[in-house]
């Protein structure tokens, strides 16, 4: 017998028929002697329609109060899912995050869990009851719902995974596994049997969909047995697993991109200690996450600082910055929203040379401009115009390796 968290993305429970067949897919695992909590997202499309109408009334709106409205599509779809079970004849109940507690901080819309209380859970999975979580959202410290951004349910679910030991999690997604890359722009992608830790939370990171950053990073401390599988099909899965685990390490495990991005420069800042605080300092606070960052200091001792955020948190860091703009003492900024990040990931890449020039020659070669530059141990990104991403996506596909054959 195992203890299995079962998480079901937004298209696994698009409509109450979805709802069914992922509801049998949990029957199988009890059927079977295994202890199962299931984690869900709001049903396809919900979220995004809750969140428009937040940003309609006001683009500066309340975080507080936006976390109230977005808060209810999972609601409504952990009742269906636990109704759907209860008339598969298995016994389920639904619970909301600030039921069993998922302790947050206070930062809400972009929430960290704290804490989590597993033990009426444990109970009840003991007693062969399966319990259906809501995720992404929890309590924060102020007693209201706080809800942990945009992905959160994965995150959810990694973290019940661990609190009640479970011998793995499952999350089951529209994608049947993780791929070399995106397989709707390149047809030859691969899916993979088994990636790193590491290299996954790298691919979240830079715009892979699969899994939500945070859920990886809690995963790899946690030492969570990840699966991502189909909601539609009964193939295999990608298992994410320690480094140790896979025998020969590809140079490069994939290609990811990103079109939420957004481009803000801080033109002629003094360049002087304590001026990239000041700057950065009220965007941190407002919980805005800065990526990219490049400096370029000028003779007359000013500097220009661009760097990169999520395109909506672009309103509110120009705000931001034009609040700070007498202390910080800038000319001017202009904001670039029409730019995409691509990234190459491998941890192949400590003990080889040659990736990040392999990566600027192929984008010479197609006549694509990068505008900003990044990298760490396992990866190199950069910032290009929007409209070449599917071109610099296939073309560095084909350059590492990576095509099916």
């Amino acid at each position: 017998m195992a203890r299995i968290v079962m998480k079901f993305g937004g298209t696994s429970v698009a409509d109450l028929d979805r709802i069914r067949t992922q509801a049998r897919r949990v029957e199988s695992e009890v059927e079977a002697g295994h202890e199962v909590a299931v984690v869900v997202s709001a049903m396809a499309g919900v979220t995004d329609e809750l969140v428009g109408w937040c940003q309609q009334l006001s683009a500066l709106h309340d975080a507080r109060e936006y976390d109230t409205v977005v808060a209810t599509g999972e609601q409504v779809t952990a009742g269906l899912f636990a109704i759907a079970l209860q008339a598969a004849g298995v016994e389920a109940r639904s619970w909301q995050g600030w039921q069993i507690p998922i302790v947050t901080d206070g930062a809400h819309g972009a929430a960290r869990i704290r804490s989590i209380e597993g033990k009426e859970l444990l109970r009840r999975m003991a007693i062969g009851q399966v319990p259906v979580v809501t995720g992404f959202q929890g309590l924060a410290p102020d007693g209201r719902v706080a809800t942990l951004g945009r992905g959160g349910s994965d995150t959810s679910a990694v973290a019940l995974a661990a609190a009640l030991r479970a011998d793995r999690c499952d999350i089951y997604t529209d994608v049947d596994g993780v791929y070399t890359t995106d397989p709707r722009i390149v047809v030859k992608a691969r899916k993979l049997a088994r990636i790193t830790y590491e290299e996954m939370l790298e691919l979240a990171s830079v715009g892979a969909k699969v899994l939500q950053t945070r859920s990886v990073e809690l995963a790899m401390k946690a030492r969570v047995r990840l699966q991502v599988l189909s909601s539609f099909t009964d193939a295999p899965g990608t298992l994410v697993v320690d480094e140790e685990e896979i025998v020969e390490q590809p140079v490069v495990a994939g290609i990811a991109y990103s079109r939420d991005e957004a481009k803000i420069t801080v033109r002629r800042v003094p360049d002087r200690p304590g001026i990239a605080a000041a700057l950065f300092g009220p965007l941190a606070a407002a919980n805005v996450n800065v990526d990219m960052i490049v400096q370029n200091v000028a003779a007359d001792g000013t500097t220009d600082l661009t760097f990169t955020l999520s395109k909506s948190d672009l309103p509110r860091a120009r705000q931001l910055l034009a609040d700070a703009r007498e202390a910080i003492g800038y000319a001017g900024i202009t904001a670039d929203s029409d730019v995409a990040k691509i990234s190459v990931v491998g941890v192949g890449m400590r003990s080889h040379a040659g990736v990040a020039s392999t990566m600027f020659r192929t984008l010479a070669e197609k006549a694509i401009n990068i505008q900003v530059i990044s990298t760490s141990e396992i990866k190199v990104s950069v910032l290009i115009g929007a409209e070449y991403t599917e071109l610099a996506v296939r073309a560095l596909h084909t350059a590492y390796g990576l095509d099916a054959a």
